[in-house]
């Protein structure tokens, strides 16, 4: 009895091995297919689902070349051809959910994200992380849909690309760090004290000590910063949605930043800031101070200098392009609905050289001091 088992375990070992084996020689293999046809390597997921791998679950050889044949004939760069494979049928353009098996495949496979397997909670996270940071930065036209030629002004390709070249994810600091989602993701935790993913605005107020008005919090729940035909739900705001709030928070010089609280500003949606509406947020920031102790500057006063800062092409009033013009728009939003920064900023010359801040470097959330980048700390965590 004892040697039947022990050949059944030998059997059952030999087999493991042989798949492992196989698995390795199958990697190997695509590898090589991809690297022969010149197929970037993370576009395999997108093109094993393109040459019909999704119904049958596999892909010959023959399939793989007779699909990334047509790709190469009917279209005409590397922004043609992504488009093509993620798009859903009869669409030029991209939607947030055609990204969700390239990430999954990236998630799976990618050298850096290996600790990942043993914590299948956070693939949807970060993956969610991903495509809001790639919306962010690509889809200038605020439509919910990513076109070609937005991607072709983009640096999303080349930064996928370097995916294949780069072990460490985190050296990617564009779309793809995990330290990044990580440091998003426990500021949301902190502020989401149901954990059911969403946030209302009270939680949304004790974000970096209170720091943000009640004025502003107020216009981000009133769906002034929703993309395409998005719907936000009546006071709260969805994961997805903090990631482009933090962002904007934290760096308000980029264009998606400046159009974001410009929206907010911007109460008639005229696509003009008048003087009653900097006045309305202004108002807020004098009570807060006094509350303080500080005597704040009267708003004509404040206006002057605002005038000074963004020198507008129309007197008294103040345009999108007039605050992407200035460079001084961090400055300007700071003034009206952040009180800690802009009080920060009142003991510096506002005039004088910028000092140039990396994207998420500078962030200082007490969890990004120490962080643990192993699963079972993050289990603990959440």
């Amino acid at each position: 009895m004892y040697v039947r088992l022990h050949s059944v375990n030998i059997s059952r070992n030999a087999d493991i091995i042989v798949t492992h084996i196989v698995a390795c020689l199958m990697q190997s293999l695509c590898f090589c297919v991809y690297a022969a046809c010149g197929c970037p390597l993370y576009w395999k997921a997108p093109m094993f689902y393109g040459a019909g791998g999704e119904r049958t679950g596999f892909v010959s050889v023959h399939s793989f070349i007779a699909t990334w044949r047509k790709l190469l004939h009917s279209c005409h760069d590397d922004a043609s051809r992504f488009i093509y494979l993620l798009a859903k049928p009869g669409c030029n353009y991209l939607e947030q959910e055609d990204f969700i098996p390239l990430l999954q495949d990236i998630v799976d496979t990618h050298p850096g994200l290996t600790f990942l397997k043993d914590a299948p909670e956070f693939h949807s996270r970060y993956i969610t992380t991903v495509i809001q940071r790639i919306y962010y930065i690509v889809n200038r036209s605020w439509t919910g849909r990513i076109t070609m030629m937005e991607l072709r002004r983009s640096n999303f390709l080349q930064t996928l690309a370097l995916l294949e070249e780069e072990d460490d994810i985190n050296q990617i600091t564009d779309y793809f760090s995990y330290e990044h989602f990580y440091v998003i993701y426990c500021k949301f935790w902190e502020l989401d004290t149901d954990h059911d993913l969403y946030i209302d605005p009270k939680d949304l107020a004790r974000y970096n000590d209170h720091a943000s008005s009640n004025r502003i919090i107020e216009r981000l729940f009133s769906g002034a910063v929703t993309r395409g035909n998005a719907v936000q739900r009546e006071g709260r705001m969805s994961y997805a949605e903090f990631v482009w709030f933090l962002i904007s928070e934290e760096d308000k010089k980029n264009h998606t930043s400046i159009e974001y609280w410009f929206r907010c500003m911007d109460a008639d949606g005229d696509g003009v800031l008048s003087m009653f509406e900097l006045e309305y947020f202004y108002e807020e920031q004098c009570e807060r101070m006094e509350r303080m102790g500080i005597e704040p500057l009267p708003f004509q006063d404040l206006l002057c200098q605002m005038l000074d800062l963004v020198k507008p092409e129309s007197p008294g009033k103040i345009t999108l392009g007039d605050l992407k013009r200035c460079r001084m728009a961090h400055i300007f939003f700071d003034t009206f609905f952040n009180l800690e920064k802009y009080l920060d900023h009142e003991q510096r010359d506002p005039f004088a050289v910028q000092k140039v801040s990396v994207y998420m470097f500078n962030v200082k959330y007490t969890c990004s001091a120490n962080i643990s980048y192993s699963i079972s700390d993050a289990g603990g965590a959440f």
